[in-house]
């Protein structure tokens, strides 16, 4: 029986981030993070072909240069799991599309992609249609080449290895479903991460992108399936806030990619206007975040800051970074032409060891369950060298951990403090009960969270960037040192 999912923090890792592999990240976890982490995001860990795990070839097997099944239960036995499901899309490694490919009309798995002969009336888009679309990359398909010399094009949002699944229409695609969330809700999961949800929601003349109502039937299946289990869905989604909160009226887990850029704004420019509208708005039934596998999210916050405020914001993270430049290319500080800024969120604010606690502080008072990325756990710093390695611009943030630098990292006093953060964040009884909105002047930010006589409060001044922790134990008033 999975755990259920606590209102404590998760920590987001690979399987071999932290340490080579999943016994390593179990010794991690024991020597350094008991009673600072509760729960565990570990990022795609099947057999994949492609984008570190989000290409998988079968959710049924862990690929094994992590470890096994065994190892991931280990885990489970202690933590409450998320595990990533890929909707939108499955390796071109995988059993299913190698035998589509050597049978194509023969084959059962016929109708398990999306075929462009099919979905659009002329077999292939108009001009007007594509420039409906919203694009991960310049052409939304793939030439398929059939055992029998044949070639068609097939949908794919993201890279050649990941082909996109028709999970609306094909009764195969939604019996694989089925079968792999019944599967992973036997085998751990307290949630399951839609990864790339929107872009499962496709029909001709949109922009294929959480297109209504195929979204929600979408879910819906997906919830039908792990009926019974005590599992929960979380949909990955990056878009402006009007997302969240219609998810907020069908009572599912959603993210908050919006704090990050937020909290950036409120550092930069000593304001917390935004920040407050915010808190005040934001769906509770939330998983906050700062950083995570990918970037800092630029699109996420639109509407909640003027246009002007949120390319200001995204100026000062380049201007901090220089060296990120090369990763974006040519940037356009005057438009939204950036979707995500790759770097870490540490070095977002200028590597700045208060400035960064002051920003953790304030996620762990937001209302949500705090997320806390490997990376963002040490502060860590941008990786140059993994991306000359490898020119994946999102390998900036994708450090790989030895035990031995592990080992170094917890002797920073910035780690530590954070460390002693967390484990309050988790045991304090006043983080179950009441969040209340300080009124303060506009250089202030104060959060509050009350539970009958328990209270924990926090107060950030952005002009001085001083900030203090007030919280009760035994009946005694405390200040967080």
């Amino acid at each position: 029986m999975s755990k259920k999912v606590t209102n404590q923090i998760m920590l987001i890792t690979y399987a071999d981030s932290l340490g080579n592999d999943l016994k390593d990240l179990n010794k991690v976890l024991s020597e350094y993070l008991e009673g600072a982490v509760y729960g565990l995001h570990i990022l795609p860990f099947f057999p994949s072909s492609a984008d570190r795990g989000f290409a998988p070839v079968t959710y049924k097997e862990v690929s094994p240069e992590f470890g096994t099944w065994d190892d991931i239960m280990s885990l489970a036995d202690r933590y409450y799991m998320m595990y990533d499901y890929m909707i939108n899309h499955l390796s071109a490694q995988s059993e299913i599309y190698k035998d589509f490919l050597a049978k194509k009309d023969e084959s059962k798995y016929r109708d398990f992609f999306i075929r462009f002969k099919d979905f659009w009336p002329e077999g292939e888009p108009t001009q007007e249609q594509i420039s409906q679309l919203y694009l991960r990359r310049e052409v939304p398909y793939i030439e398929a080449e059939f055992a029998d010399g044949t070639k068609e094009r097939l949908w794919c949002t993201f890279s050649p290895e990941q082909i996109d699944i028709d999970c609306l229409h094909s009764e195969t695609a939604k019996e694989y479903m089925r079968e792999n969330m019944k599967f992973l809700s036997t085998h751990g999961a307290s949630l399951i991460r839609l990864d790339a949800l929107a872009y499962a929601s496709k029909r001709r003349n949109t922009n294929c992108f959480f297109v209504e109502p195929e979204i929600w039937q979408i879910m819906k299946d997906c919830q039908d399936a792990l009926e019974g289990t005590g599992v929960e869905i979380l949909p990955e989604i990056h878009e402006n806030y009007f997302i969240q909160k219609k998810l907020e009226e069908k009572d599912v887990y959603t993210y908050d990619f919006q704090l990050p850029m937020l909290i950036l704004n409120a550092v930069y420019f000593g304001r917390t206007l935004y920040l407050k509208d915010w808190m005040k708005l934001c769906p509770r039934k939330q998983f906050t975040t700062l950083d995570t596998h990918d970037g800092i999210g630029v699109v996420d916050v639109r509407y909640l800051m003027p246009d002007e405020e949120v390319l200001e914001t995204k100026k000062r993270v380049f201007e901090a970074n220089p060296d990120i430049t090369r990763l974006n290319g040519k940037v356009n500080f005057s438009k939204f032409d950036t979707y995500q800024i790759c770097c870490s969120y540490y070095d977002a604010l200028g590597s700045d060891d208060n400035r960064y606690l002051i920003a953790r502080a304030i996620q762990f008072f937001a209302p949500g369950i705090p997320q806390v990325y490997y990376v963002g756990l040490f502060a860590g710093r941008n990786d140059y060298e993994l991306y000359d390695k490898t020119k994946q611009s999102r390998d900036i943030n994708r450090h790989y951990y030895s035990l031995a630098e592990i080992e170094e990292e917890f002797k920073r006093p910035v780690v530590q403090k954070m460390n002693r953060l967390m484990k309050l964040r988790n045991a304090h009884p006043a983080f179950n009960g009441n969040f209340v909105l300080m009124d303060t002047d506009e250089y202030t930010l104060g959060l509050r969270w009350e539970a009958g006589e328990e209270y924990a409060q926090l107060t950030v001044n952005f002009k001085t960037f001083e900030w203090e922790i007030r919280y009760t134990e035994n009946g005694e008033e405390k200040i967080f040192q």
